[in-house]
């Protein structure tokens, strides 16, 4: 057991009815401690949050984990004992089982292979038993994972972003705003993948752990979060089969490897479709080396068989129409050096009846807005709210806004002070249009007040300004506007004015079938 001074006493939490003991993790936003009950003497770990006063999204979280967890009989998860009342938020009292986290342990630790299959092969029974209560655990990583120093017996933490529903969608996010950690984050988690996420992304995850405990280090490594967003999207992990493994002097199996990146494969659809069969792939492996020593390589997913009701969510037969709306956007976001023409930008107006799948089309390109560190935004119109001007455009921007806020303080102060440069004393004029625009320019004072086609035109020149600070070389802008048949005129005009406003501009029609 650790010991401390009595500095180090006085820095642990207070905890009425129990007895702190130890820390033994403190990050940004909890704290970890082993601690007895005064009344029986039992130890349990004791999980608090760091702020002395944390969201409301936080203490929902927070809250999330011991309501999940509360009723499950799954053993491979740390039982969850009460939630107590710690100042302004809460304890979250677990048993104490005696593991300590998987990325401490590898760090102390050289794992066998065979340990390291062992160890994969417990997840996989645990993500079947989540899976089998329809829980979605949606941040598997090492931290996330205890072992037992002796058994090696392995359990799983934190369910604070846990899904009991068996499917969601993710929305776009800044990058600081996403739910998990990004260097183990499912592409369709980053909400740039026209995919919802349900099961499977937890299979992602357990690939990127698989692939650390191999080699000792991310399949993926980046300070820009945005590069590693577009590294789970489009960039294939290194080959495994080519590097060695952890403190040996020998490579990863072939047929290892060829595991792995099936759990890393991009879309759901090509991942393992059930814990049972990755476990069948496992086992094999695992017998193969402890009988022979050595794993040739085998069919996979043999015994892969989904017990979901899934509909596939690939899109099929719109290579075309997709390369389309990808070239276009090239045209655009590339370097001007680059350019084959000097474009701008480019209004494309996609046709087809209703539910034959223009939006997901459209929701396609965001891939490479992602490598271009650029944004995509979208608003609708509604035929019964036609009297209400600028209406997708709101959507959007608002939408735009929400992303902005999740950055660091220091990107806000940058984008405020291009916000203020572009709209000087009338930045009122759009906040009345964008309230949440008030959250990182603060008060403004109120524009002079204008009558007709003066006030029209000060609107007009204000949101082009507003329009392109957000749509340079090194972040385009994609805004998609849909069903652009409900249109107001205000809008229709709005969108000639940007179009006209660029320096080269390009409209292409063309219809789906």
């Amino acid at each position: 057991m650790v010991t401390h001074s009595c500095a180090d006493l006085t820095a642990l939490p207070h905890i009425s009815g129990y007895t702190v003991l130890e820390q033994l993790y403190v990050g940004s936003r909890t704290g970890v401690y082993r601690a007895i009950t005064q009344i029986s003497q039992q130890s349990v770990i004791i999980k608090i949050l760091q702020q002395d006063y944390p969201s409301c999204q936080d203490l929902v979280q927070f809250r999330n984990q011991f309501t999940i967890t509360k009723n499950l009989t799954i053993p491979g998860i740390v039982r969850p004992l009460s939630l107590a009342p710690y100042g302004n938020s809460y304890a979250l009292i677990m048993e104490d089982w005696g593991g300590s986290s998987l990325r401490k342990f590898i760090q102390d630790h050289t794992l066998s292979l065979d340990e390291i299959l062992e160890i994969v092969l417990q997840l996989a029974d645990i993500m079947n038993d989540l899976h089998q209560a329809q829980i979605i655990h949606k941040d598997i990583k090492p931290a996330n994972i205890l072992i037992h120093p002796v058994t090696q017996q392995v359990k799983l933490i934190d369910f604070s972003i846990a899904s009991l529903l068996p499917k969601e969608n993710q929305e776009i996010k800044n990058s600081q705003g996403l739910e998990g950690t990004l260097a183990y984050l499912a592409p369709e988690q980053t909400g740039r993948m026209n995919r919802g996420v349900d099961f499977r992304t937890d299979f992602y995850a357990l690939g990127v752990t698989f692939f650390e405990l191999l080699v000792g280090q991310l399949p993926f490594q980046s300070n820009d979060p945005m590069e590693l967003i577009h590294c789970h999207l489009a960039k294939y992990p290194p080959a495994l089969e080519t590097l060695n493994l952890q403190g040996q002097d020998c490579k990863v199996p072939q047929a290892i490897a060829d595991i792995v990146l099936k759990l890393m494969a991009k879309n759901a659809e090509d991942r393992y479709q059930s814990a049972i069969g990755l476990k069948y792939d496992l086992q094999v492996c695992l017998d193969r080396l402890q009988e022979t020593g050595t794993i040739q390589p085998f069919k996979l997913a043999t015994h892969d068989l989904c017990d979901h009701f899934l509909i596939p969510e690939k899109l099929y037969g719109r290579e075309a129409e997709v390369q389309t709306l990808l070239d276009a956007f090239e045209r655009v976001a590339s370097p001007i050096e680059d350019r084959v023409a000097r474009v701008n930008s480019e209004l494309i107006l996609v046709a087809g009846f209703s539910g034959i799948g223009k939006t997901a089309v459209v929701n396609e390109v965001q891939k490479p807005i992602v490598r271009q560190r650029g944004y995509f935004i979208k608003g609708k119109f509604d035929q019964f709210n036609r009297n209400v001007p600028f209406s997708a455009f709101v959507q959007a921007f608002r939408d735009l806004i929400h992303q902005l806020l999740s950055e660091s303080r220091t990107q806000l102060e940058h984008w405020k002070t291009l916000l203020l440069r572009a709209l000087g004393d009338s930045a009122q004029v759009i906040i009345e249009l964008i309230p949440e625009l008030d959250r990182i320019l603060g008060p403004q004072p109120p524009a002079p007040e204008l009558s007709g086609s003066a006030a029209q035109h000060r609107f007009n020149l204000l949101f082009q300004k507003f329009v392109q600070v957000f749509s340079t070389p090194d972040h385009p802008l994609v805004i998609f506007l849909d069903d652009l048949q409900w249109a107001d005129f205000a809008s229709l005009k709005l969108i000639q004015l940007l179009i006209e406003d660029s320096i080269g501009s390009s409209v292409n029609d063309w219809s789906l079938s």
